[in-house]
């Protein structure tokens, strides 16, 4: 049994995995897009999937201070 976790993300897991809304992600892998994902997917046929360890680069680039800009604590 392979217990190691999924590599490779559909929309809809990367989505949650984000806490975006799929259509949010959809909408912005697009061909016509005009602001894109700053992830770019992996594509598989018609299927669109996401590397995890690219979704978590781009989380820890986001940083995790819940936006504060002042050096509060």
């Amino acid at each position: 049994m392979n217990s190691s976790p999924k590599r490779l993300l559909s929309v809809e897991e990367a989505a949650t995995y984000l806490g975006l809304s799929p259509r949010t992600i959809y909408n912005s892998t697009g061909p016509k897009s005009k602001i894109p994902f700053p992830v770019k997917p992996k594509r598989y046929g018609k299927k669109v999937l996401f590397d995890i360890r690219d979704l978590d680069k781009f989380c820890d680039f986001l940083g995790g201070d819940g936006g504060n800009d002042e050096g509060q604590e």
